[in-house]
Parts: structure tokens; C-alpha cells; sequence
């Protein structure tokens, strides 16, 4: 399957090594206005998953400066967008429309709407649309979706997520172009619980936000009408030197599951006493998730594991959630 990645920043460049790793994957074009970066050199990148930047080899691949010109080539069959959020929707419908399937980076879009409009585009090409949702790939939860089944009725559910304000990406201080920091970050949250309990009823949120400074935080809880309330908290916790964490804690009637990137490993503990670590997965979640649209999209197979129906509804209840926390507390309905 012949692949272009558009943008060449922090996750351009993360799921350009994925791709290394990805047998039958070919990096066919890349598209950035930076001629640093076409050459090839993303030294200069930064991101919240630590590590360096690194120089790619682009002598064999295609290099762009504009999207409509990659669109163009024959030679590509699917698109990898890791452009800024509000850019999502306008590239892939574009793309969409020129006949290649799509993987765009999370969030979806800005809106529901935006979503929706992305997902009918998808349907009238006939081409795979998905959303690159890393977590429902990532090993850690890729266990707990494993594992809940065998618990029983789950009656807790507690998701972190946090980071330093982004420093490297001046674009995700403005709202209108990102949503802001707690609707980009904690998504993958929102997203996992969509995936593991379904949409809830409600919600409600308590939190702060001043982009400016790189504050954006949230505590929210979303209602299920099976009584379980699930917490999703986190954001950004001042620009540059605060480190990313994230962690969850899930209890059911069998048993309780918890991890934390923070050198614990996912453990479930059980009623009796006992406990035992839980073996993850050892594919790397990025890889995962390109793997997994690539056979799809090789296979003209609509993304099961990551439906786009539900990366709309994600962004729809993390939307509502960033809504809420204007109201201190009050619990929202969630009508749609």
C-alpha cells in the first residue's frame, strides 16, 4: 500500500517511524512547506513523548509543498493527515474526493458536524476513512479491553492524562485552529470509554483554562445509565518541563485493573487477594494503528476496531465535556 504523510511535524514524524516497521507499507510523497523538512531533517521537532528528532531519508520519495499537487499522483493510494485539527476536515474531504483512503490524525474534526460531513464524503467515494485513535492500540489498553470482559459489571472507572502545555506547537494555544488542550488531550480518553461503556447520558466537568499560559485542566465525570460513572481528568499543567503521564483505574465486580505510564505495568487484582501483572501486546501502538487502516484499506474493509462514527461521537462528547466545565459542576445531557 503506497502512502503519503502530510505534515511533517511531531506526529508526522512519529508515524513516519512507525511506517519503517511496517511490512508492505511504502512512504510514497510528503507534503510540508518546509524545505528543511522535505529534505528530510526533523531534528528540530519536539513533542510530549520525549525523544529527539531525527533525519529521514526522502532521495526515493515524492516531496510536496502543497496538498492539492500530492492529491494529484497516481502512485498514492491512501493519505496520512497529521496536519493542525481545523485542517482535517477541508484535507480530507479533498483527498476523499481525489480517491484515496484516509487516516487522519485525533481529533476527527472540530466539531460533530465537521465529522459528519467527513464520514459522508467517505461513504460516496467508497474509500476507508478512520481516525487514528492510537489508544485502542496501544497494549496497556489494548489488556483492559481484554480483560473487563471477564470482570463482570464494571462499576468505576477513573482515566489521567496530562502533559506540559506544548511549547514546540505555538497552533494549540488557539482555540479556533486546535480546540484547545483539553479537547486534544484528553479525547484519547473520552474515546476509550465510548469504546469500552458506550456513550453515556451525561456528563459533567469542573476545571481551568488559560491557553496563554499553557493551563487548560479538567475533572469530568460521564454518566452511564448502568449507574457507572466514569472520571476523566487531566490537561496541561504549564508549558515545557511538566512530563506526560497517563493512567487508569478500572473496577469491576471480578476485579480491578490499573496501569500508569509511570513505570507501572497494567496488574488486575482480584477479590480473593491474589494479583498478577497482565501481558501486553508487543507492537507498538502507532504502528498498530497505521497496520490496522493499511489492511483495511488494502482490503477496501471499513475500520471495525475504529469506526468513524465513533471518532465523531468522541468528538462530540469531549466537546460537550470542554462545554460543561463552564458550568461548574451542573450535569449536561448528552442529545445527540
Amino acid at each position: 500500500m503506497r502512502i503519503a504523510v502530510v505534515g511533517l511535524g511531531f506526529m508526522g514524524m512519529v508515524h513516519l517511524k512507525a511506517l519503517k516497521n511496517i511490512p508492505g507499507a511504502k512512504l510514497t510523497a510528503v507534503v510540508s512547506e518546509d524545505p528543511v523538512k522535505l529534505s528530510g531533517d526533523l531534528t528540530a521537532i519536539a513533542g510530549n513523548l520525549g525523544g529527539p528528532g531525527e533525519k529521514f531519508d526522502f532521495s526515493a520519495v515524492q516531496k510536496y509543498t502543497k496538498v492539492d499537487e500530492m492529491l494529484r499522483d497516481r502512485e498514492v493510494d491512501a493519505i496520512d493527515i497529521c496536519l493542525p485539527t481545523h485542517l482535517h476536515e477541508p484535507v480530507t474531504t479533498a483527498a476523499l474526493r481525489a480517491g484515496k483512503h484516509v487516516l487522519v490524525e485525533k481529533p476527527m474534526g472540530l466539531s460533530g458536524a465537521e465529522c459528519d460531513c467527513m464520514i459522508r464524503e467517505a461513504q460516496k467515494a467508497g474509500r476507508v476513512l478512520m481516525t487514528a485513535q492510537v489508544l485502542r492500540f496501544f497494549p496497556s489498553y489494548i489488556v483492559l479491553r481484554e480483560t473487563l470482559p471477564q470482570l463482570g459489571a464494571v462499576r468505576s472507572a477513573f482515566f489521567r492524562r496530562r502533559c506540559a502545555g506544548p511549547a514546540w506547537a505555538k497552533w494549540h494555544v488557539n482555540k479556533a485552529i486546535s480546540g484547545g488542550g483539553v479537547f486534544d488531550l484528553v479525547i484519547h480518553d473520552a474515546d476509550m470509554c465510548i469504546h469500552l461503556f458506550g456513550m453515556p447520558e451525561a456528563v459533567s466537568s469542573t476545571g481551568y483554562e488559560d491557553l496563554p499560559r499553557g493551563i487548560d485542566t479538567i475533572e469530568a465525570q460521564l454518566y452511564y445509565s448502568s449507574g457507572l460513572v466514569a472520571t476523566i481528568t487531566g490537561g496541561w499543567h504549564h508549558p515545557r518541563s511538566y512530563p506526560f503521564s497517563m493512567e487508569y483505574t478500572v473496577v469491576a465486580d471480578g476485579g480491578a485493573v490499573e496501569y500508569s505510564s509511570a513505570g507501572r505495568q497494567p496488574e488486575l487484582y482480584r477479590p480473593d487477594g491474589s494479583h498478577e501483572l497482565l501481558p501486553e501486546p508487543a507492537k507498538d501502538g502507532y504502528q498498530g494503528e497505521i497496520e490496522y487502516f493499511l489492511e483495511c484499506a488494502a482490503a477496501g474493509r471499513q475500520p471495525e476496531i475504529c469506526k468513524p462514527e465513533e471518532s465523531a461521537a468522541a468528538v462530540r462528547l469531549t466537546r460537550l465535556m470542554s462545554e460543561a466545565r463552564a458550568r461548574n459542576g451542573e450535569k449536561v445531557k448528552c442529545q445527540f
